[in-house]
This record gives structure tokens, sequence and C-alpha cells, in this order.
């Protein structure tokens, strides 16, 4: 018995030490398996110690590892066993590899989740305290666990991690300090409000201020949660002059992530500061230099215009925002694109007609399909603004031209917003304007315009009525039965299956049914077997003589006789499906 209860153990130790890379990670991914073998107490006493001596592994080997630990509370006996699973993950949170200390850090975390807060102090708190000690690598890791361990310590232990952190934050090793940056806002929840001010603030400041671009960058993101918990004197006497100071940094990278915090600052600080203070900033970083920053401005401009009195927005923010519509970047533009009519509720719809609707127009014709797929996108908030008699006068000729987009995905993006523009348009002016272009898309050369076609005339057919469908949709879309495109032909067929629940049974017997079972016998046999198909969708609608007389008797005479095996096998598993009568 007791070899027995040796034997998982040995394995693992022999696959663990194998020369094979691929079982040795094939043993850590069993390692649930072999604890359940030997049982909590002995996966304590025999095989974590055992997976901590053995984290000198191939990088992919010690990520599976960790990953694995990471589930190991209920293998070890539960929470007031958690913390065996730590001096394993601490090894982990050392290594060189950047995947390994993440995975492992987030392990930690998890485990510590679990554990009671005296256990956490007991056991967490002298870990972090080695990691601050050791290379730099574990420094780094060190920074992820200080908002883990803080809330369940008491002081002085409390006192402990404060000044351990800021020692991070001043580091001689930039990763350290980048990392340290990357956990202010994370720690700073956690603190009490007097250390945000005395120990995070300051710290904040200094990170701002470092000569690595690349501390600075993540620095700057903490402006925005900082400005949550602090007071708004507080926020304009530190954060914001340092989020100022990034905003004008001459690494683009870091005014990037600068102007991203903008309305959050704004937000804190109140519609007259924020007008007075970050707007001019503001509108210097919507005519950054770089591209990129002037995207990350443009697309804050909704999030930023609602933060500050309205004549602001009007006479200081729309200028610049006309000339955003001609910048010389199609990402710039589409940025603009996707928000411009988020202005609309803060402007009005006078200054909407007025100010923006003709730079929506202009970018609903732009040169680049990008940036007119995402004015698109807005086109329901935009009928919701200026009311359907301006949509009809000033928009729909714009969207008549894109529905013949040479851009298929232009197209569809038209198409996906049809349905809604048919139920402000109503049915007669629907007709009027676009129930052409909706049979011209049904010939589309491309397959996914076809199909949104069909379901934009099912979709309009529900919103208008069964007599409406039959008077305008079914005619138009049997018509092109006879096309000698087969791909056309099989449209249709797609089509009738859509728009059968739509109409009333006469339509169906008098009118789709018929063109269907011509179908039957047309010269191709995709559309003989789609044919077959739709006829199985029909039979369900149609009254039983005409499943009888028709369509059971059209089924039967393809399923037995046709030439082709997969008309064949498609019409008799129509016709198994119809009901006998």
């Amino acid at each position: 018995m007791e070899d027995n209860s040796l034997a998982p153990i040995a394995l693992l130790i022999d696959s663990l030490r194998s020369q094979d890379a691929a079982q040795r990670l094939s043993s850590v991914k069993r390692l649930k398996t072999i604890s359940i073998a030997l049982g909590e107490e002995r996966t304590r006493r025999e095989l974590i110690p055992f997976v901590n001596e053995s984290v000198d592994d191939e990088d992919e080997i010690l990520l599976a590892l960790a990953e694995e630990l990471g589930d190991f509370v209920p293998l070890v006996g539960g929470a007031q066993h958690a913390h065996f699973l730590l001096p394993p993950l601490e090894s982990l949170a050392t290594v060189d590899e950047t995947v390994v200390r993440e995975r492992a850090v987030a392990s930690i975390c998890s485990v510590t989740a679990q554990m009671p807060p005296p256990s956490v102090q007991e056991h967490l708190l002298p870990l972090l305290q080695r990691l601050v000690g050791r290379e730099w690598p574990a420094r780094v890791s060190a920074c992820k666990l200080f908002s883990t361990a803080y809330p369940p310590a008491q002081e002085p232990s409390r006192a402990e991690l404060r000044a351990a952190f800021l020692k991070l934050c001043h580091d001689e090793t930039p990763m350290v300090r980048r990392a340290a940056a990357q956990a202010l806002a994370p720690f700073a929840e956690t603190l009490e409000p007097q250390h945000i001010r005395e120990d995070i603030l300051p710290a904040f400041v200094d990170l701002t201020r470092d000569d690595q671009d690349s501390v600075r960058l993540i620095a700057v993101e903490a402006a925005g949660a900082l400005a949550k918990v602090l007071s708004r004197e507080e926020v304009a006497a530190a954060v914001m002059p340092a989020a100022v100071q990034c905003s004008q940094d001459k690494s683009w990278r870091v005014r990037y992530n600068a102007v991203q915090q903008l309305p959050a600052l704004a937000e804190a600080l109140g519609a007259d500061t924020a007008s007075s203070q970050l707007l001019p900033l503001y509108l210097q970083l919507l005519r950054d230099n770089e591209p990129e920053v002037r995207t990350a401005a443009t697309s804050k401009l909704s999030a930023f215009a609602r933060l500050i009195p309205v004549p602001d927005v009007t006479s200081q923010l729309l200028p610049r925002v006309k000339e955003i519509g001609g910048d010389s970047n199609q990402m710039v533009r589409s940025a603009l694109a996707t928000v411009v009519m988020e202005l609309a509720p803060i402007l009005g719809k006078g200054d909407t007609v007025e100010q923006l609707l003709p730079l929506f127009l202009t970018l609903l014709k732009d040169e680049w399909p990008d940036v007119r797929l995402a004015i698109i996108g807005k086109l329901q908030a935009v009928n919701q603004v200026i009311g359907i008699e301006l949509l009809a006068q000033t928009l729909l000729p714009a969207v008549e031209d894109l529905a013949t987009d040479k851009h298929w995905r232009v197209r569809q993006a038209i198409i996906e917003h049809t349905p809604m523009l048919a139920t402000q348009l109503g049915a007669d002016l629907f007709q009027q304007k676009l129930g052409k272009q909706c049979m011209l898309w049904l010939q589309d050369s491309v397959y996914s315009i076809r199909e949104a076609a069909i379901h934009v005339l099912q979709a309009v057919a529900k919103d208008f009525g069964s007599d409406w469908a039959r008077d305008h949709i079914v005619p138009q879309v049997l018509a092109l039965a006879g096309s000698d495109n087969y791909l056309h032909r099989m449209t249709v067929l797609s089509a009738i299956g859509a728009l059968a629940g739509c109409v009333s049974k006469d339509v169906v017997h008098n009118n789709m049914l018929p063109a269907v079972v011509a179908c039957c016998k047309d010269r191709v046999p995709n559309v003989r077997f789609n044919a077959a198909k739709v006829l199985q969708q029909l039979a369900v609608l149609s009254d039983p003589p005409a499943v009888t007389q028709t369509i059971r008797p059209t089924l039967q005479e393809l399923a037995s006789g046709d030439g082709d095996s997969d008309v064949r096998f498609y019409s008799a598993a129509a016709l198994a499906a119809v009901a006998a009568p």
C-alpha cells in the first residue's frame, strides 16, 4: 500500500526531471490530478516543496506552473492552508521572463484573496518585503502586490508598506519605477486620504517628472484616478500641473496618455476651471504635430465638451472641430466621425443643424472607407436630433450615394441601418428613396451584401405589414427569379424563405410557391436543392391541400428522379420533414 501511495509523486519527480521539455510541461499540467491522488496533507508536505525546488526551467513550463498553482487552494486544504502555495509563487515572481512573473503575481493575488486577513498579514507581508529587497525583476513584481497587501494589514505594518512603496517609486531601475507608476492608482485606492495626500501625491508628481519617458507616460495615467479621490483644491494644486506638464511633454507617447486624462480632470475641477485652465491645452493637443495624439484628443471630444460651459463649446471648440474634418490623417477624421454627433445633445437642434450637419455630410463623403463607416454608425443619433424632415432633405442623398459605394463594407453598413431609416421615413418615403436600392442589393456581387439585403426586406416587411410587402416587395423579388445569374436566383429563394412568414397564406400559395416549384426545374443543381429546402419551409406555412398537391409531389420527383446526388439528398431530407397528409 505504501509503495502504491508513493507512486504518483515518484512519477511526477521522474517526469519533471525528464530531458524532454514537452514531457515536463505535460507533467506540470497534470499537477492537480497528482495532488488529488496524494491528498491535501501530502500535497502540502511533499508536492508543494518539491515544486518549489523545480522552478528552474523553461519559461513555458514556469508559466504553466504559475497558472496551475493559482487554482490550488482547495487542493492544499482550503483557505487556512493557502499560504503553503506562496513559496513557489514567490520564486516564480522573481524570474526574468515578464509573462511568468505577471502570472505568478496574479496567482499570489488569487491565493491571498482566499486567505483570512491574519494569515495575509503573517505570510504576504514578509513575502513582499523579501521581493522589495531582491533584484529588479522581483521588485517589479512587488509593486503589483501592495494594493493586495495593504487592506488587511494593521499599523505599523501599513507604515512599512507605504515606505517600501515610496522607495520603489524612486528606485534606481527605470523598469521598477515604471511598475511603481503603474501600481500608483490601485494602491492609492486602498489608502487613507491623509496618506494619499502625504505619500502618493508627491510620488505621482516625481514620477511624472522622471527622466525616462517610459515612466512618465505610465505615471500620468494615474491622474484621473487621483482626481477622483482628492479634493478639488488638491487636484488644482498638484495633479493638474503635473498633467499639464505631461500634455506638453517632448515625447508624443506621454502627450498621448496625458490627453486621455483631461476629461477626468475637468470633471474634478468643475466647468469654470476646466474651461479656463484645460480648454486651451486641449485645443493645443487637437493641433498636435503627431496624428496619434490628435486622434486620442479627438476621441475625447464629447467627453470633454460636456464638462465645460456650452458657450465655450460653441465659440472655441467647434471651430477646431470643423478643422479636424479636413485633417490630413484618416485616423483623426475617423475618430471625429465616431464622436462628432455626440456633441448634438450638448449644442441643441439649432446649432447641430447649422454647425454639425455640414461636417457630418462632409465625413459621409470622405475618401477613406473607415471614415465613412464610422459616420454611418451614427445615423440613428443624427435622426434623433434633427428629425425625419431634415434627414430626408439633407442626409438621404448622401446615403443613396453610399448605398452603391465601391467598398462593400460601406454598402453593408448602410444596409444595416436601412431598417432604422425605413421606420423613420415611413412606407411611402422609404419606397420612393430606398426601395429600388434594396432590390439592387439583392443582385450585389458580394454574398454578405445579398444576405444583409434579405434581412432588410424581412425587417421592412414586418414593419410595414403583409399587404405592403405583397404589393411592393414580393413582385420585385420574384421578378429576379428569371435572372440569367444563378446566384441571383438562389438569392430569390433565400428571400422567399425569409419573407414567407411576413405575408398571408394567399401570397405564399399564389405567388411564392409557383416560383419555388419553377426553381426546382432549374438547370443548376445548387438552385434545385436550395428550392427543395425552401419548399420544406413553405410546407409549414401552407394549407394541407398545397402540401399534398404541390409540395410533396415536387419533392418526391426530385428525390427519386433528379440526376444530381446532392439534389436527391436534400430533397429526400425535405420530404421526410414534410408531414404526411
